[in-house]
C-alpha cells in the first residue's frame, strides 16, 4: 500500500510538472489511453469483455473521467499536497452519501469524522485560498464528491457481477474516447522528446498504483491499507518540497492532518459502505 502511496504522489507530480505544456483534457487523455495499452492482452479474450451494464461502466467513466480532470486541474493550479488532500476528502463525500441515500443511521463517530473534514478543508485552504484560487479549490474538493459516486458506481457494478479488470478496462475506454476527442477539438500540444518520459511517468505510475492497490485490498487488512492509502499526502508533500520548492506551512499541515483523521474515523464508522476499493485511485 505504501508503494501505490508513492506511486500515486508520482503521478500527481507528472500531472504537476506536465500542466506547463498540456492541457488537463491532454493529460487525462494521456494517462487514460496508456492505463488502456496495458490493459491490451484483455482483448486476446474478447468474449470475456462481454458485458450487459453499459449503463454502469458509462457512468462509472464520466463520473471518474470528470472526477480526474477536475483533479488534474487543482493540482495544475493549487501546491500539489494541497490538491491531493482535497480530493481525499472522498471518504466523508462517501460517508455522506450513504446517510442520504441509504438511509443509514449516523453514528456519533461519523458525526465526528464529518465534522472534523470539514475543518480540515477550512485548515488547510487558510493559507492558500485567495481570489484566485477559488476556483481551483473548488475544483478540488468537486473531484473528491465526484470520486465517492464513482466509487458507488463501482461498487454496484461489482454487485452487479463485474470483474474488477472489466471494470478498469472499460473506465480506460470511456476516459480514452471521451478525452481524446475533447483533447482533439482543443488541439493537441506538440509531444516532444522531453515530454514523452513525463506522459509515460504518468500513465505508468497511476496504472501500477492501481495494480499495487488491487494487491494490497486483496491480501492484506482492508482498513490497515485504507488508513496506508492516505501515504499519498505525505509522499506527495515530500515531492513536492523536492522537486518544486513547495513547503506547506503549519496550517495547511494541521489541516491535512485533520482530513486524514476524518477519512479514518468514516472508515470505521460505517466499514460496510465506506470501505475503499482497489480500483479507486485518487480521483
Amino acid at each position: 500500500m505504501l508503494l501505490a502511496g508513492a506511486l500515486f504522489a508520482l503521478m500527481g507530480l507528472c500531472v504537476k510538472l506536465g500542466a506547463e505544456h498540456f492541457s488537463q483534457t491532454e493529460l487525462v487523455f494521456y494517462r487514460s489511453f496508456i492505463g488502456l495499452l496495458v490493459l491490451l492482452p484483455l482483448l486476446a479474450r474478447p468474449r470475456a469483455l462481454l458485458t450487459l451494464h453499459w449503463r454502469g461502466h458509462l457512468l462509472r467513466g464520466v463520473s471518474g473521467g470528470t472526477a480526474l480532470w477536475l483533479y488534474f486541474y487543482a493540482i495544475a493550479h493549487l501546491p500539489l499536497a494541497t490538491a491531493v488532500s482535497l480530493n481525499y476528502t472522498s471518504p466523508l463525500f462517501l460517508a455522506a452519501l450513504g446517510l442520504r441515500h441509504l438511509r443509514e443511521t449516523a453514528t456519533p463517530r461519523l458525526w465526528l469524522a464529518l465534522l472534523l473534514g470539514f475543518v480540515g478543508v477550512l485548515v488547510l485552504l487558510q493559507p492558500v485560498l485567495r481570489p484566485e484560487n477559488a476556483l481551483s479549490a473548488a475544483a478540488g474538493l468537486l473531484s473528491g464528491f465526484l470520486a465517492s459516486l464513482a466509487y458507488v458506481n463501482v461498487r454496484r457494478l461489482g454487485q452487479q457481477g463485474e470483474p474488477e479488470w472489466r471494470v478498469v478496462f472499460y473506465f480506460s475506454c470511456v476516459c480514452s474516447a471521451a478525452f481524446g476527442v475533447l483533447a482533439l477539438q482543443e488541439g493537441l500540444a506538440p509531444v516532444g522528446t522531453e515530454q514523452w518520459p513525463l506522459l509515460l511517468g504518468l500513465g505508468l505510475s497511476a496504472t501500477l498504483a492501481q495494480l499495487a492497490m488491487t494487491r494490497a485490498y486483496g491480501q492484506g487488512r482492508t482498513l490497515v491499507a485504507a488508513s496506508l492509502s492516505y501515504s499519498t499526502l505525505v509522499f506527495s508533500a515530500a515531492l513536492s518540497a523536492w522537486q518544486l520548492g513547495e513547503h506547506p506551512p503549519p496550517l495547511a499541515i494541521a489541516g491535512m492532518a485533520l482530513i486524514v483523521l476524518a477519512g479514518v474515523l468514516s472508515m470505521t464508522a460505517r466499514p460496510a459502505v465506506a470501505e475503499p476499493n482497489p480500483l479507486q485511485e485518487p480521483a
